[in-house]
């Protein structure tokens, strides 16, 4: 399972850092898609460790917080991406 949570938590900030430099904005949504997917499977990960027992409540409520916060940020980010894909779409 720490495999797991390393993997898919690295993901999140490489995706993210990958999508600063995308070359159009459909390429840079589907980045911050990818990161917000990864986001929630760590999210899973971490709910399976603290119910086996790995982490102790206060440690899991401090990183499921900081985790929950992101997938907040990246949801807002390709919520705001989409809506102005589509308004970008509609002047056309």
């Amino acid at each position: 399972m720490l495999k797991q949570i390393v993997r898919s938590g690295t993901s999140i900030g490489a995706n993210v850092s990958e999508g600063q430099f995308a070359q159009t904005k459909p390429d840079f949504l589907t980045k911050m898609t990818i990161a917000l997917k990864e986001a929630n499977e760590t999210r899973y990960w971490l709910k399976r460790l603290h119910s086996y027992g790995s982490l102790n409540d206060k440690e899991f409520a401090s990183i499921i917080d900081d985790n929950e916060e992101i997938i907040s940020i990246l949801t807002s980010i390709t919520r705001t991406t989409k809506e102005n894909l589509r308004n970008d779409g509609d002047k056309k």
